[in-house]
């Protein structure tokens, strides 16, 4: 089935809070999606923001952030007495620290009003629930250092059991408490959006942060040295972009050590996830077939070694186990044919960045899509299509222009035309980020890879009036396209 979706992160909605989050906002893009005939909500991971405010660099792979909770819901729901105060209602991009610090007061008073109830006891039966409550109370305690920093009694309780964390019972129990609150709030997002035909597209990091539960409770499963610290790091090498390759420090798998638990990590990690998506988009696809190992003294990715991954043994049993699941295979860049090999052997769609494959010099640009694909016209790695066409001199504009209008589409507006393009590949999935629909510039582009820091990330709408605006011009493209 040929479908169209959207690529935007939760927290880049307009919100009435200084962050994009599960209210109002959540639901009134829904209906306009519906209205426009999408049907896939793309966004990016929802778990608690590590290092940099990167949804790549997680506390937990089970977690959500709590920074996306409603307070409206919570007024709605009783547990808040009074309608909180609008809070950078119309800001462009989120401040954090401050959206953090001013919605953490509403969820303490949210605490103090609930009274547990059924369905909260069955979520806690969970057991990363609890962990993960032990785990960021302990960080908290120990000013946000990483665990294989803090004192050796709490640094080993995972292990052990021996230093006594009841004494934070109270701070355990509003970390479960705020986990309920977000899987709450995020289920009623998601059967709202089925309710009216959109599937929500998730995305699964493949390297979790050695900042992080994961890591804390299953330490055997990644290559770490005695004091907990990684003893060899992922990135990837020297390319085009990079003259040092990437060095993004998370901590490599011990895939023999794996291996033994039946890749048991693997396999909670695509259950809990399917249970929130109804789509899997799994990034950095390609270190299932091989990864960059550096060692972790080395400053860069320069030195480095690929080595491969048993990915057959894990796709088998995750196709066994969930095969209903829907997984998309991020598979961009410069790959050895074997990646390409493992995704088709198991039916796997991958990706496609027409940025990446258009050629202005070419008088057919077909890209050489096929069905089982998802075409993009960016991710949230790029540019923006008017970002990146104003970013190019005059001669490649012009060359783009002439190729796009031989094919057929010369519309005023450049963004258009890479839409208008893009719904009519032959890919069965179309995605196109929100901003390339409303026309923005790189002022609106959510990351820049291999750079820390603001502005990565901090993106968001004021409101959605440019989209109602275009709205009705999208289903007709949409309805042309045949999806």
């Amino acid at each position: 089935m040929r479908e169209a979706g959207i690529l935007l992160p939760l927290s880049s909605l307009p919100s009435n809070h200084g962050i994009g989050d599960m209210g109002s906002y959540s639901f009134e893009l829904i209906e306009l999606l519906k209205t426009g005939g999408f049907h896939i909500w793309q966004i990016l991971p929802l778990n608690p923001l590590g290092y940099g405010s990167s949804p790549y660099q997680p506390y937990s792979s089970f977690a959500g952030d709590e920074i996306y909770i409603s307070l409206d819901e919570l007024y709605k729901d009783g547990l808040l007495t009074k309608k909180p105060p609008k809070f950078q209602k119309n800001s462009k991009s989120v401040d954090y620290e401050k959206v953090r610090n001013y919605k953490e007061i509403y969820l303490k008073e949210a605490f103090l009003n609930f009274t547990e109830d059924s369905d909260y006891k069955e979520f806690i039966k969970q057991e990363w629930v609890y962990l993960y409550a032990v785990f960021l109370t302990l960080k908290k305690k120990n000013e946000l250092k990483c665990w294989n920093e803090w004192d050796k009694e709490q640094k080993e309780w995972i292990r052990t059991r021996e230093f006594d964390v009841s004494v934070y019972e109270e701070e355990i129990r509003y970390e479960m408490f705020v986990q309920y609150i977000f899987y709450k709030q995020w289920m009623k997002v998601k059967t709202y959006a089925n309710e009216n035909g959109i599937r929500i597209m998730g995305d699964i990091p493949f390297y979790v942060g050695i900042d992080s539960l994961d890591v804390w409770a299953n330490q055997e499963c990644f290559l770490l040295g005695a004091d907990g610290k990684p003893t060899f790091v992922a990135g990837v090498p020297p390319d085009y972009f990079s003259a040092t390759g990437q060095r993004w420090g998370n901590p490599i798998y011990n895939w023999d050590y794996l291996k033994k638990q039946n890749y048991q990590f693997w396999l909670d990690r695509i259950a809990y996830n399917s249970k929130l998506f109804d789509i899997i988009r799994i990034d950095h696809f390609r270190a299932f077939d091989t990864y960059w190992k550096i060692h972790a003294i080395c400053e860069t990715a320069v030195e480095g070694e690929w080595l491969e991954a048993p990915g057959y043994e894990v796709f088998d049993l995750i196709v066994k186990k969930f095969p209903e699941v829907e997984i998309i295979a991020e598979d961009l860049g410069d790959l050895r044919e074997e990646v390409h090999v493992l995704k088709n052997h198991y039916g796997l769609k991958g990706m496609k960045i027409v940025q990446f494959t258009f050629d202005p010099n070419e008088n057919n640009n077909n890209f050489e899509d096929t069905q089982n694909m998802v075409i993009y016209t960016g991710s949230h790695d790029n540019q923006t299509i008017r970002g990146w066409y104003l970013s190019q001199d005059k001669k490649t504009q012009n060359g783009i222009r002439k190729s796009l209008k031989k094919s057929g589409y010369d519309d005023r507006i450049i963004s258009k035309r890479f839409v208008r393009l893009t719904l009519d590949s032959i890919a069965e999935m179309a995605i196109l980020p929100l901003q390339d629909l409303i026309n923005l510039g790189d002022e609106a582009r959510i990351n820049t890879p291999g750079t820390l820091g603001s502005p990565n990330w901090e993106w968001k709408l004021d409101s959605f009036r440019k989209l109602k605006k275009e709205i009705g011009n999208l289903k007709e493209c949409i309805i042309a396209s045949r999806r």
